[in-house]
């Protein structure tokens, strides 16, 4: 007879929820293997099929302790018969992961007939009281209700060991981030949303992890100057940033992680009108130093000297850059392809903006970059149009054998001649996508179209909206 070390290792590797119920039913050993199992695998599995649910949502009220039942009946709050009189066969709640605000909302509203403001935050309140208490070592946490889980009985406990952390600060208070301070020290990845003021709380949570690698900050407009400074202070470990709303946090922190590997913004103002404060932000992007860069990632800025700048004190490691910008009397777009050619050697997309006097630093970029797999080239300046042949024909006599993807804008006139002649030039390798950005100068005619369904018939291109 296999002994439970085996079946565990046995039903792990099952991947259906049907034949681990099978299992369950062959003998109590199996049963006592099988129940931690599904419970981990599948508790809010059927979260959206109410009659499957509402099973789970039984089960989960079987477990509350004597005290919460009885809390809940003083609140006008009635649970089924069946609940209060018959105790559960295991200790579900600690098999399961901790439920997320969308569980919990639903268990809610299975649960409750009659609901209010007060009999909600009422349920709401024992249900994560008793997650609080029953599971351990929890890994993941979306902290997005008012409930103060930091003040549970369990909270140590449960909380102690977590690893990723996103906190929408539209519930959770500065005291809540304090307390979790207090317990937690080994956060990897962070995620905070709705950010438009220092907490001291959350800058206690920051200042006290050791080995934090990831933040992202989605930020509302205000000031959050002791914001910049923790992150300063974990320059060493951050190797990962996503910015939104850059005008918020004061960006001297950036020149303090020295060992970023990617740098997302995203900034979402309105580009219509000059922000001085976006301007010294792309001023702090130019006296940077990332050398370990390998993503970046930047939208709603126009700063491409700034970039370019940053590039060039990188070591060569980056393999994807992405820029998307509204502003189209933006300047320098030469210069950043210029700098990706001269240091991103195993670079492998590209989304960026030409100039037609860029061209000669595209074919100084096919040339060097010979593990590009993924292009696109769009136009700022909606106005020039003859200048596709020149374009094509660089692609044509330069294209790595490895970029199988390109994206090239509407507003660049093309000879039929020329671009017959580069997806000739392709017939070696596949291009799994060629795609047009239509623009307001649409220069792409019903012969380029042909050209284009005949080299999807033949094989050369797998997919393309040009057809």
């Amino acid at each position: 007879m296999l002994n439970t070390d085996c079946l565990l290792f046995i039903f792990k590797e099952l991947k259906d929820k049907k034949s681990l119920h099978s299992c369950l039913l062959v003998n109590k050993e199996w049963c006592k293997v099988v129940v931690p199992i599904l419970w981990k695998t599948y508790s809010w599995y059927n979260i959206e099929k109410s009659i499957f649910f509402m099973k789970t949502v039984n089960t989960i009220l079987s477990c509350l302790p004597t005290s919460s039942k009885q809390l809940l009946f003083d609140n006008n709050i009635k649970l089924p018969t069946t609940i209060l009189s018959k105790p559960p066969l295991f200790n579900y709640i600690s098999f399961c992961e901790f439920p997320n605000f969308e569980v919990v909302n639903k268990i809610t509203g299975v649960a409750l007939r009659y609901p209010n403001d007060d009999r909600i935050n009422c349920f709401e309140r024992e249900i994560y009281k008793l997650f609080v208490s029953q599971i351990m070592n929890v890994k993941v946490l979306i902290w997005q209700t008012s409930q103060p889980l930091t003040s549970f009985p369990g909270a140590s406990t449960c909380f102690s060991q977590l690893n990723s952390l996103t906190i929408n600060l539209n519930y959770v208070n500065s005291k809540s981030l304090y307390e979790m301070a207090q317990i937690c020290k080994d956060l990897e990845f962070l995620e905070v949303r709705y950010c438009s003021y220092d907490l001291p709380g959350l800058i206690s949570l920051i200042d006290a992890q050791k080995n934090l690698k990831k933040v992202q900050l989605y930020t509302r407009k205000g000031n959050c100057e002791e914001l910049s400074k923790v992150l300063a202070r974990k320059g060493n470990t951050i190797n990962i940033l996503y910015l939104n709303l850059i005008s918020t946090i004061p960006p001297s922190f950036l020149v303090s992680l020295i060992n970023l590997t990617q740098l997302s913004i995203y900034n979402d103002e309105n580009h219509k009108f000059i922000n001085p404060k976006v301007n010294v932000f792309q001023q702090h992007l130019a006296i940077s130093e990332f050398p370990k860069l390998q993503s970046l990632s930047v939208m709603g800025l126009s700063c491409f000297k700034e970039l370019a700048m940053l590039i060039d004190k990188t070591k060569g490691d980056i393999t994807r850059i992405h820029i998307d910008t509204t502003n189209r009397i933006a300047q320098n777009t030469g210069m950043l392809i210029k700098a990706i050619a001269k240091n991103c050697p195993k670079i492998e997309k590209l989304n960026t903006y030409l100039e037609p006097k860029d061209f000669i630093h595209v074919k100084s970029l096919l040339t060097k970059c010979r593990q590009l797999e993924e292009i696109t080239f769009d136009s700022l300046n909606i106005f020039v149009n003859d200048i596709g042949d020149e374009l094509f024909d660089i692609f044509t006599k330069c294209s790595p054998m490895t970029l199988i993807d390109i994206s090239i804008s509407s507003s660049w006139k093309c000879s039929i001649e020329a671009f017959d002649l580069f997806f000739d030039s392709c017939k070696e390798r596949t291009l799994l996508n060629f795609n047009i950005i239509y623009n307001s100068k649409d220069y792409i005619t019903e012969k380029h179209r042909d050209i284009v369904r005949r080299y999807i018939n033949e094989g050369v291109i797998r997919y393309s909206n040009c057809n």
